[in-house]
C-alpha cells in the first residue's frame, strides 16, 4: 500500500517545465531514490513534496491526506538538506530541538526527544558542542537527528552525502539506510550518485527532463534498462549502434552480434544500440569467435582491471577482477595486441534511444 503518492504532478517556471505529469507511489517504509543528472527535476520534485515549491498541477498525498496546499510546517516531514543548514551559534542539542520548538512541542517533551534523536545518530556525548567544532560526518548526523526528532511521516533527503569525502559517504550511507529500515520511515532520496542509489534504495526512479524514464529495483534498472539513457546513467556500459534484424539478431557494420531477444514490452523500432556491461565481456585470443579488437590500454584499479579496446564499431571497455589478470588468457596482455571480445547473448540488450520512441 502506497503512503506517498504523486498524482500527475507538474511544475512550470515561466515557460520551462521542470517536472512533467509525474506519477509516483512510495510504499509505507520504502526508500525510493530519485536519480538523474542536474536539472532533471528530482530536487524540484522533493521540494514540492516538502511544500517549499508549489505545484503547477497535480496532487501530493500522504496516505489518504491531500497535502498539496498544506504549508511545510504542517506536513509532518523531516528533511535533510545538501548543505546541512545548521545554526552555527547554537549547540548540537539546540539545533536538534529547533524543529520541536517551531511545532510548539511542550518543553517537558523536548529534552527527552532530543536525547533519543542524538542517541540514534550516536552523538549524545556532543550535545553541547557547536557545529563548527564537529567533523563533516558529525554535522551530517546532527542534520539527521534534527529531521528525525520531529517523528516525520515522510523522510526527505536532498543529496545528503554530497559534501562528504568518499570514506565518510559510505559510512553515512550505511547509517542512514540502517536508521530508515529500523524506524520504518517512508523515504524519498534525491541523488545524482548512482552508487549511492544502487546501494541504498529499495527502488529507483531515473529522471530526465522532468519525467521518469524508468522505475524499478536497483537490479531491474541495472540489468534491464528500458533505453540508452538509463543504461548510460546507471552503471557503465558499452553501446554499439546498429539494427535489430530479428529476435536475438543484432547487426552492426559487417558484424552479427549475439543479443537477448527483444522483450515484448519494448519498442519495435529497428534502429537501436546494443548494450553490454564491461564486466560481462570476456577476452579471448585473436581468431577466436567474437568481435575482433585491439587492446589500446589496460588500467589496474585494485580489485578490477580494465582493458580499453578498439574495434571497427568503436571503443569497447572490458572489466574483470584483477585476479583473472593472472590467468593465461590475460597475463601480460599489452597495448597493441589483437584479441576477440565475447559475451553471452543474455548479457547484451538491444535498446532504443528513448523508451517512449
Amino acid at each position: 500500500m502506497s503512503y506517498l503518492r504523486l498524482d500527475n504532478l507538474q511544475c512550470t517556471y515561466d515557460r520551462t517545465v521542470a517536472v512533467r505529469n509525474l506519477n509516483l507511489d512510495v510504499a509505507q517504509g520504502e526508500l525510493l531514490a530519485l536519480l538523474g543528472p542536474s536539472g532533471c527535476g528530482k530536487s524540484t520534485t522533493l521540494r514540492m513534496v516538502a511544500g517549499f515549491v508549489k505545484p503547477s498541477a497535480g496532487r501530493i498525498l500522504f496516505g489518504e491526506r491531500d497535502v498539496t496546499h498544506t504549508p511545510p510546517h504542517a506536513r509532518d516531514t523531516g528533511m535533510v538538506f545538501q548543505g546541512y543548514a545548521l545554526f552555527m551559534h547554537m549547540s548540537v542539542a539546540e539545533n536538534v530541538a529547533f524543529g520541536l520548538q517551531m511545532r510548539k512541542v511542550p518543553r517537558s517533551e523536548q529534552a527527552a526527544r532530543v536525547k533519543e534523536a542524538l542517541r540514534l545518530v550516536q552523538l549524545e556525548h556532543l550535545a553541547e558542542r557547536r557545529p563548527a567544532a564537529l567533523s563533516g560526518g558529525q554535522q551530517q548526523r546532527v542534520a539527521l537527528a534534527r529531521a528525525l526528532v520531529v517523528q516525520p511521516t515522510v523522510f526527505l533527503l536532498d543529496e545528503p552525502m554530497s559534501n562528504l569525502d568518499a570514506r565518510l559517504r559510505m559510512e553515512v550511507r550505511l547509517e542512514i539506510r540502517a536508521l530508515q529500515q529500523r524506524l520504518g520511515l517512508t523515504t524519498l532520496l534525491v541523488t545524482h550518485d548512482q552508487e549511492e542509489a544502487l546501494t541504498t534504495a529499495d527502488r529507483l526512479a531515473v529522471m530526465d527532463h522532468g519525467r521518469v524514464r524508468q522505475i524499478g529495483t536497483p537490479q531491474q534498472v541495472y540489468e534491464q534498462p528500458v533505453d540508452q539513457f538509463v543504461a548510460n546513467f546507471i552503471g557503465r556500459c558499452n553501446l554499439v549502434a546498429g539494427r535489430l534484424d530479428g529476435p536475438g539478431v543484432f547487426r552492426a557494420g559487417a558484424h552479427t552480434l549475439p543479443c537477448a531477444p527483444l522483450a515484448a514490452t519494448r519498442s519495435p523500432v529497428t534502429e537501436m544500440a546494443l548494450m553490454v556491461r564491461p564486466d560481462r565481456i570476456r577476452i579471448a585470443g585473436a581468431g577466436a569467435p567474437g568481435l575482433p579488437a585491439r587492446v589500446k590500454l589496460s588500467t589496474y584499479l585494485g580489485g578490477t582491471t580494465e582493458w580499453h579496446c578498439e574495434t571497427d564499431l568503436g571503443p569497447i571497455t572490458v572489466a574483470q577482477p584483477s585476479t583473472l589478470a593472472h590467468d593465461t588468457a590475460l597475463r601480460g596482455l599489452a597495448a597493441g595486441e589483437r584479441v576477440s571480445l565475447q559475451w553471452s547473448p543474455e548479457h547484451a540488450l538491444a535498446l532504443p534511444a528513448d523508451a517512449a520512441a
